[in-house]
């Protein structure tokens, strides 16, 4: 089973190291390449004021946020959804800087980049001449992004998912649960699984008879037999 939690944040700005914090947390879980239904969504109280070309782009007010929990409330809560699954952000380096610098002020480990998919960068290597934003995808794959007037942390994580099925490969790579995905970057962190030689390699099925009938048969068959060649 693969298990991947699609995740998108709003924040303050563009950098925690001069203060700016996270608003909202939105991610949407994947068994499989197929969403289950199971999101998280949460708005954060940065405790802090919120600049104006910030919120021109989500619409969070400082005033809105006033009565939310501020991180270090809610950090549990989203360790426990995001657990051990590969993480699908775009443009994840952004996010990440954000996530790890909030669990570090409360003294919490950083997570590991080695597992998260930058679906931005899948992007690129599928259309090198781009645009390759969220919402220049949406309209590459027909995907309706009509509600997203404002950058919202779980509508974009509902639309990335979307979006980073068609990446690889669309619905019928999704669908087929048997169907090894072909994308380099997901066979990255995908854990290789290979089966063991038995100590005590199992008993022929065939009797001797068989046996003999068989090489009786590939005798008549001549020298360049396939058997034989």
């Amino acid at each position: 089973m693969i298990r991947e939690v699609v995740l998108d944040t709003e924040t303050t700005g563009l950098d925690p190291v001069t203060g700016d914090r996270i608003v909202e947390i939105g991610a949407v879980e994947l068994v499989n390449h197929i969403p289950t239904g199971n999101v998280y969504h949460q708005y954060i109280n940065p405790q802090r004021d919120m600049p104006q070309e910030a919120f021109n782009v989500h619409g969070l007010s400082e005033e809105f946020l006033r009565d939310y929990p501020i991180f270090s409330s809610i950090a549990d809560e989203f360790l426990d959804f995001i657990a051990d699954g590969i993480l699908v952000i775009h443009n994840a380096q952004f996010d990440m800087k954000f996530i790890n610098a909030e669990l570090s002020w409360i003294k919490r480990p950083a997570l590991p980049m080695e597992r998260v998919i930058d679906s931005l960068a899948l992007a690129r290597k599928r259309h090198p001449m781009g645009p390759n934003s969220l919402d220049a995808l949406c309209r590459r794959y027909g995907i309706d992004n009509s509600k997203r007037d404002k950058h919202g942390a779980l509508l974009d994580s509902e639309l990335l998912a979307d979006v980073y099925i068609e990446l690889i490969g669309g619905r019928q790579t999704a669908f087929s649960l048997t169907e090894v995905c072909e994308t380099r970057v997901v066979q990255e962190v995908r854990t290789a699984v290979r089966a063991r030689a038995r100590a005590t390699p199992l008993p022929p099925r065939l009797t001797e008879r068989e046996i003999d009938a068989h090489n009786e048969l590939v005798d008549r068959l001549g020298d360049k037999a396939l058997w034989t060649s």
